[in-house]
């Protein structure tokens, strides 16, 4: 597993919310839906974007911002246009004073808006849920990137807008894994920026001691490492290998381990066919008990808590 893998492991949306909206000036959005990832894609028009101790930043067309919750966010035609709608948890739709908007709602398959013909369309794909996408991935994200307009505007964007608006059989996979493969896509190119700042683990990849020691890690979990096992495979001494592990991704070889391993075990374990053993098992812990013990060590709760949030 190479590190763009190993970082963007964690993205497999659930029944995302994944919406159109067809607006026409003025318009403006305020989201206070909590959600930990959200893609808004301009796909006609433009719009500005903004948290609220921030500047806002314009959208052009073709342009697709990925934006880190929790902290709301306002979507707008204009940073002058006052919201006139707030998002909240569970995609309740409301007016500023709280009243249920429903008139905006009819235009159509995971359509929404003020008007059909609007100039202005956006898609917006929600990961709702933290499991969906992982705290690895969520600590190495700025709370807004935005990427792409024009003719640099990803070939993705289109088929989303044309497939969000279907209603076939088997639809809510195919949106999901669109958009997968957008957001994967887009963290790519934002990955390969200079300015992008990338997690110390991530560009640890590039060394050849370490690069190597993460790979066979995040590749093979359930192995029974050791730092001596590791080191061996590697080709250094432990002494060396933890030295440098450590001075590079910033924490040692075995505490990294554990981390990935309760990262696929949360993954896992939001499978309602899945056994806290059989879990065990494919993360590298000989039993239920130890791999409990290791969760509720990292993670704050049971597996079985886990499970029951999720």
């Amino acid at each position: 597993m190479d590190a763009l893998a190993g970082l963007l492991d964690g993205p497999r949306a659930r029944g995302a919310f994944l919406l159109r909206s067809v607006l026409d000036p003025p318009w403006s959005l305020r989201i206070a839906d909590e959600a930990p990832l959200t893609l808004v894609a301009v796909v006609r028009g433009s719009a500005w974007l903004w948290f609220d101790d921030e500047e806002p930043v314009a959208l052009a067309e073709g342009a697709v911002a990925i934006v880190r919750g929790p902290d709301p966010y306002v979507v707008a035609d204009d940073p002058g246009t006052a919201p006139q709608a707030l998002i909240l948890p569970g995609q309740r739709c409301v007016t500023p004073d709280g009243e249920e908007l429903l008139e905006m709602t009819q235009l159509g398959v995971r359509t929404w808006g003020n008007d059909l013909g609007g100039g202005t369309v956006l898609l917006t794909g929600t990961y709702q849920f933290d499991g969906e996408v992982g705290g690895r991935l969520l600590r190495a994200l700025p709370r807004l990137i935005v990427l792409g307009d024009g003719d640099s505007a990803s070939p993705l964007v289109p088929l989303l807008a044309e497939e969000i608006g279907r209603d076939a059989p088997g639809q809510e996979a195919v949106l999901d894994r669109l958009l997968d493969l957008l957001l994967i896509t887009l963290l790519r190119e934002w990955l390969a920026r200079p300015e992008a700042e990338a997690p110390a683990w991530y560009r640890a990849y590039g060394d050849p001691i370490v690069g190597r020691a993460l790979r066979l890690l995040h590749g093979e979990p359930a192995r029974p490492w050791t730092v001596a096992l590791l080191a061996d495979e590697v080709g250094v001494s432990r002494a060396t290998l933890a030295r440098r592990f450590n001075e590079l991704v910033g924490e040692p070889p075995m505490a990294y381990l554990t981390d990935w391993r309760i990262t696929l075990a949360a993954d896992l374990l939001r499978d309602p066919g899945a056994t806290i053993g059989s879990v065990a098992l494919q993360v590298g812990y000989s039993t239920p008990f130890a791999l409990s013990a290791a969760f509720k060590r990292v993670r704050g709760v049971s597996p079985q808590q886990h499970r029951a949030a999720a």
